[in-house]
């Protein structure tokens, strides 16, 4: 029995790693080093995690920020209406390609994004 349930949870967890994860329209593209939780460098600037703050993982399983501190990641992410980084994804090398993406709220508000493709075009 230990087997049988140990292949049904690893056969899950092997398609649930498989599937595509949706990024809402205002996740913007970036690279995050986590200097000190919550004081964060994204694209070279100072930033800050929001209290209520996520960060996703690529098998999109949550993740602490201090367990990240000094990596160098490519992200996905939204900001709250105070400035502050709310949602964070880690981005797996398939989503990374994903091109183009915007970086900044500019670029967002200049291109078009389909929702059900997870793409950008540029207009």
């Amino acid at each position: 029995m230990n087997r049988c349930a140990f292949f049904i949870a690893a056969l899950a967890l092997s398609l649930a790693a498989q599937a595509q994860r949706l990024f809402p329209a205002q996740a913007l593209r970036g690279e995050m080093v986590v200097v000190q939780a919550p004081e964060v460098s994204l694209n070279g600037l100072p930033a800050r995690l929001s209290p209520g703050s996520r960060i996703h993982g690529q098998s999109n399983l949550l993740q602490l920020s201090a367990s990240l501190t000094g990596q160098q990641l490519s992200v996905n992410y939204t900001v709250d209406r105070e400035g502050l980084i709310q949602e964070v994804w880690l981005l797996t090398p398939t989503e990374r390609a994903k091109r183009p993406w915007p970086g900044n709220p500019q670029e967002a508000a200049a291109w078009t994004f389909d929702p059900a493709t997870q793409t950008w075009t540029r207009r």
